[in-house]
């Protein structure tokens, strides 16, 4: 297969989806393999290291239209820059990409209109033997280690306890609103760094893998049956769950310095956790990194990727965390997909299987048609030849 990567154009974006050691194993198994030219050096990745491990170093025209299967960490359409890929998709062309077609459902249709195989990255089920391909887990994984170094040099305080001659410094109070993947990395990253750390999630199973790294699991007496789906993802609370949360949540957050959110909902807006009023009950210096900015944030103050003071409390929203560690992010997704591709490839030719539970998971569109059950409940029919 010809397989190509560009290099991303979204803003801050510094991550790329195929490093030299993926391209080495690729070019290993009997694929070629062409790059934009600079395309990794955001991630640390120079042209000649792409060239040693025997790959193609292209201006974006020639790699763009030279592939048969083309890798983006963002697909097209994905961000606020024309990057040319949709014009250049069509039939006998495959995108392996993070799509969003849940929640950006247009463009997705916009994709598939383009006849080419679309496969989102963020849609790999949550199965055993797809756990190395999960970009999911593996990008949460940097976003929650990337969040309390933000905390920790934004915030006054410092982390861990200090004796000293000047006085006994008493440890940051960090509180972490989720645990899935992100949340798990954050409350292990904060007790590393010496804090004393609280989680909560909704899914009564999370409490076990919480106390397993030395945080206190919060419980909260309210009714919250059916809080995972079948995927192992949360799911949506009704109004009612909600304000029971917020209620039993507002002393707990009144009391930490540091409050942490990662909760999400597959192709949902961001569940709203904290309240104007919780915000208000907090210590001023107290802080808030909220992972869910992107998709409206777990606070109802978070702006996306700015700074909000509110009565001296402190509230980010990144949407951008795995960036800053762009070469240890780059190197875990382009094992993602340098394991999807083995699954998908098969005698040197891509093999859509809709009988694999992998590949049906994954695949929003070919032919020109949506094929995702899930994007079809969200549109009125599919577009036809990008139109």
């Amino acid at each position: 297969m010809r397989i190509g990567v560009l290099k991303e154009v979204a803003d801050r974006e510094q991550r790329v989806a195929l490093t030299p050691e993926g391209a080495g194993l690729l070019i290993a198994a009997g694929n070629e393999v062409s790059v934009e030219h600079d395309c990794g050096l955001g991630a640390g990745f120079s042209d000649d290291d792409y060239a040693a491990a025997g790959a193609a170093v292209l201006d974006r025209d020639v790699a763009l239209s030279d592939t048969q299967i083309l890798l983006q960490v963002r697909a097209s359409g994905t961000h606020d820059v024309d990057d040319g890929v949709l014009e250049a998709l069509g039939p006998d062309r495959t995108l392996i990409a993070n799509v969003d077609p849940l929640w950006m459902s247009d463009n997705a249709q916009r994709l598939v209109g383009s006849g080419a195989n679309v496969l989102a990255l963020e849609l790999v089920p949550r199965i055993t033997r797809a756990q190395s391909m999960d970009v999911l887990s593996s990008q949460a994984t940097v976003s929650g280690y990337e969040a309390v170094l933000l905390a920790a040099s934004t915030s006054s305080r410092m982390f861990p306890m200090l004796m000293t001659a000047a006085g006994t410094v008493a440890p940051t109070k960090v509180f972490v609103l989720g645990a899935g993947v992100a949340g798990l990395q954050a409350i292990a990253t904060a007790r590393r760094l010496g804090a004393v750390v609280q989680a909560y999630d909704v899914r009564p199973a999370a409490a076990e893998q919480i106390r397993s790294l030395g945080a206190k699991a919060l419980k909260l007496e309210f009714e919250s049956a059916d809080s995972e789906d079948a995927r192992g993802y949360a799911k949506a609370q009704s109004e009612d769950q909600n304000s029971q949360q917020q209620r039993l949540l507002t002393p707990v957050i009144a009391d930490v310095d540091v409050v942490i959110t990662t909760a999400a909902i597959p192709g949902a807006a961001s569940p709203e956790l904290i309240t104007r009023d919780m915000v208000d009950e907090m210590s001023r210096g107290s802080l808030i990194i909220d992972l869910a900015a992107e998709r409206g944030g777990n606070c109802a103050l978070t702006v996306a990727d700015q700074i909000v003071e509110h009565g001296g409390v402190t509230i980010l929203g990144p949407t951008d965390l795995p960036s800053h560690s762009a070469r240890d992010a780059s190197q875990m997704l382009s094992n993602n997909i340098t394991t999807l591709l083995d699954h998908l490839v098969t005698d040197g030719q891509l093999v859509i299987d809709l009988e694999d539970e992998i590949t049906a998971a994954m695949l929003v569109g070919a032919g020109g048609e949506i094929r995702n059950a899930r994007l079809l409940d969200r549109v009125d029919a599919p577009l036809e030849n990008g139109e």
